[in-house]
């Protein structure tokens, strides 16, 4: 065995909570580290490239990007001509963990952001022991330390204790922990937005000291290893993502552990059944700032390249030497959490609008190619041929996918989430969350209320002085489903949650998730402004005057928790006599509009979602109110 190292090579992978800045951060790398020239146009937010990505302002899929630094620090260590740096641009929700465990696949360390004021979050604690299991360095980021309310001491101990907690955990697990190492990690102070890092701290609310993110560079090189790699090991490279190109087809992007890789070479293609084929590279390509180039070189260990000429190739299977094929070990994921039946569109006005895929086939086929990059999801089959169980690791991840069909042209009914349980030792458990909750102060008895009806259990409580509370609780994961639109309700929008799967508990029973009932329409037609107003005082409404529903549509909330059958539709009978209130529409109040993530959440046990193109609307998964009624005689009798 000869162990060599890449000195002119780092992976690192930039990974926050959802995303405290982190994409200023990488914005600021790119154009400081030489990934651009100066004619260069950069947009902000340049790695969030998808549109859901901009508009939700979170990362939903890994990326990488290549910066090729030849700053003052790359000559110091011996290399005057540059050091390319690998930038992994992971996730930062929890639901889209899957992507971070891949990105963390590819990388030899850390670069950890922290939010100045917020501090350490669940997906804190979720990437950071994720890393420490994969014997990865860890590097600090306190970021937004110009925040007026930064407290940035504070939270640079509540990340190291944090750090030191997981590294005790994994440790009783077997695990190897350089306890040494944890207590000298490198702490760096920056500000995305305004391009800057330093490690010397400043003052709360205060600038870095340094304009430029220079010693954020100084602190990769040194604290990130070289890659390692064995000369006398064949080729060994691991399939981490996918990606396709119109004009090569599918294109794996792999990181080459042991061996060499070029153009047109044979290579042996180990896949997760166990088969080993032969197949040829016929394009190697590598990442350069945000674009992929043919590569003309040869690539070597630590290179992160993309491989096009293999069109069945799936993640985790690894590309090896024809002559002494050794695999690597399949990418394993968490399991999945949360389920919801996604099918056909099967309302009595399905096509009627601009969806143009509505069968069964080709959902069937959106679902099957989403399997292929997303190895967190699970698609499973129903007792309808045109309807499937897809399971994910949170809401929003489901919620993500259907959102991306929708604009892709589908048309599909999309069912209530539910948690997935679990037996151990004979007893039913469900999946526990834990959930962090950041609210001012006065909102601290309702918050705790509306936790409680949810079956959550308060684990800790810290008041920081500055007006706001931190809670930290135990609930059901079932009773986060429809939480976030009622918790920011409650908190007029300030309050911030986040939450981490934290394992299974004993079913808790039954929690009541709405203390409201539906308003549904008892026949077809055009909405009416005269219905409308004789109907308001019963609740708010979801539809709008000459829209055009169907019997068994939820048209609106009602007041009080239960269902009731109105007719929307009615309209004035025509008299030769006026009245006072003839044309008083100017009362009619405004209706609510409702986005997918939220029909999701309001949804009712039997009500389920239909989604459209153009709009989404709340229906019972039974339409007929007769045989509405008798399903639940029939379920009350049972």
């Amino acid at each position: 065995m000869t162990i060599q190292h890449r000195s002119d090579l780092r992976n690192v992978a930039i990974v926050a909570h959802v995303d405290h800045g982190k994409t200023t951060l990488v914005d600021a790398m790119l154009r400081q580290g030489g990934a651009f020239g100066e004619r260069d146009k950069v947009d902000e937010r340049a790695m969030d490239s998808g549109d859901l990505e901009r508009e939700k302002g979170i990362t939903i899929l890994a990326k990488n990007t290549a910066i090729h630094y030849s700053g003052p620090t790359a000559a110091e260590i011996g290399h005057p001509e540059g050091i390319t740096i690998n930038v992994i641009d992971t996730p930062g929700h929890a639901d889209f963990g899957g992507e971070v465990e891949r990105g963390l696949s590819m990388v030899d360390g850390v670069v950890l952001l922290v939010d100045a004021s917020e501090g350490p979050l669940p997906q804190t604690r979720f990437v950071l022991r994720k890393a420490l299991a994969a014997s990865l360095p860890v590097i600090i980021v306190v970021n937004k330390v110009d925040r007026p309310d930064a407290r940035i001491d504070a939270v640079v101990n509540e990340t190291t204790d944090l750090l030191l907690g997981l590294a005790e955990d994994l440790s009783q697990d077997n695990t190897e922990i350089d306890f040494d190492a944890l207590l000298d990690v490198p702490v760096i102070y920056a500000s995305g937005k305004a391009g800057r890092a330093s490690a010397n701290k400043p003052a709360d609310g205060e600038l870095p000291d340094s304009e430029t993110v220079e010693p954020l560079f100084k602190t990769i090189l040194e604290s990130i290893p070289a890659p390692e790699y064995d000369d006398d090991m064949p080729l060994q490279a691991h399939v981490t993502n996918l990606d396709a190109s119109p004009f090569l087809g599918r294109l794996a992007l792999l990181r080459i552990e042991n061996g060499e890789l070029k153009k047109g070479q044979q290579v042996a293609w180990a896949t997760r059944h166990g088969d080993i084929k032969s197949v040829k590279v016929t394009e190697l390509l590598e990442t350069k700032g945000l674009t992929r180039e043919q590569m003309t070189r040869t690539a070597r260990p630590g290179d992160i390249v993309a491989v096009a000429g293999i069109p069945d190739i799936m993640i985790g299977e690894t590309l090896t030497d024809l002559n002494d094929p050794r695999p690597l070990p399949l990418i394993t994921v968490d399991d999945p959490a949360i389920s919801m039946t996604i099918g056909i569109n099967t309302s009595p006005i399905a096509g009627k609008v601009k969806g143009h895929k509505l069968t069964a086939r080709q959902v069937k086929d959106r679902l099957d190619a989403e399997l292929v990059g997303n190895v967190s999801l699970k698609v499973l089959p129903t007792d309808r041929p045109d309807a499937w169980e897809v399971q994910g690791r949170g809401e929003l991840a489901l919620a993500i996918l259907v959102e991306q069909m929708r604009r892709e042209g589908f048309e599909l009914t999309v069912g209530k989430p539910q948690v997935l349980t679990r037996e151990i030792d004979g007893v039913t458990c469900e999946p526990i969350e834990r959930m962090t909750i950041d609210v001012p102060e006065e909102y601290l008895g309702t918050i705790t209320q509306l936790m409680a009806s949810r079956k959550g259990r308060m684990e800790t409580m810290n008041n920081h002085g500055s007006g706001w509370v931190r809670m930290e609780f135990l609930v059901p994961a079932r009773g986060l489903i429809g939480f976030r639109s009622r918790f920011l309700t409650e908190t007029r929008g300030t309050g911030i949650a986040s939450s981490l799967a934290e394992g299974f508990e004993p079913w808790m029973g039954p929690i009541e998730f709405r203390n409201t009932g539906s308003l549904v329409a008892d026949r077809a037609g055009a909405v009416t402004p005269y219905a409308m107003i004789n109907l308001q005082e019963r609740g708010s409404f979801f539809v709008e005057p000459t829209s055009e529903v169907y019997m068994g549509q939820v048209v609106g909330e009602n007041s009080r928790n239960e269902d009731m059958d109105v007719n929307i539709t009615k309209e004035k009978k025509l008299t030769n006599m006026r009245s006072a209130t003839a044309d008083a529409f100017e009362n009619l109040i405004p209706p609510r509009k409702l986005t997918l993530e939220e029909s999701l959440e309001f949804a009712a046990e039997d009500e389920c979602v239909e989604v459209t193109p153009e709009i989404v609307r709340i229906r019972k998964v039974v339409l007929d109110p007769t045989e509405r009624a008798r399903a639940r005689a029939r379920a009350r009798n049972s």
